[in-house]
Formats: C-alpha cells, structure tokens, sequence
C-alpha cells in the first residue's frame, strides 16, 4: 500500500500536486491542498511521486509501506 500526506500547515497552495494528479488531490476554498484519498493504488504511484515532487513547499509526502 502506498500512503500520500499533505501538510496544510506547510502547503502556499501553488497547485502543482493538482496538475500532477487531479484524482488524488484538489485545493479548497482556502487555496491549500485536499486529498481525495490518503492511499493509492500502485498504478498511482508515479502520479503520486510527481506531485510530491513538483511541490515547492514540500508539502506532499509519498510512503510506500511494505
């Protein structure tokens, strides 16, 4: 299973995770990230890693548990 966290708290609501997956994540009315989900299926996970990695304030984290 592969777990994804977003960090509100850090999220400047630039919107690059929403480009990278539009399925997984969104931003609210508060210009800060949601996920639609904290997992993700493996066919996913490059998506996911995208979006963490397009993320200019580190506010997304991809966890790949075993």
């Amino acid at each position: 299973m592969i777990t994804i966290k977003a960090d509100r708290d850090v999220c400047q609501g630039y919107g690059n995770c929403v480009l990278a997956d539009s399925t997984l994540f969104d931003i609210d009315d508060d210009g800060l990230v949601v996920l639609s989900s904290h997992t993700v299926a493996p066919d996913g996970l490059a998506a996911a890693k995208r979006a963490a990695y397009d993320c200019p304030s580190e506010a997304i984290t991809v966890v790949e548990n075993d």
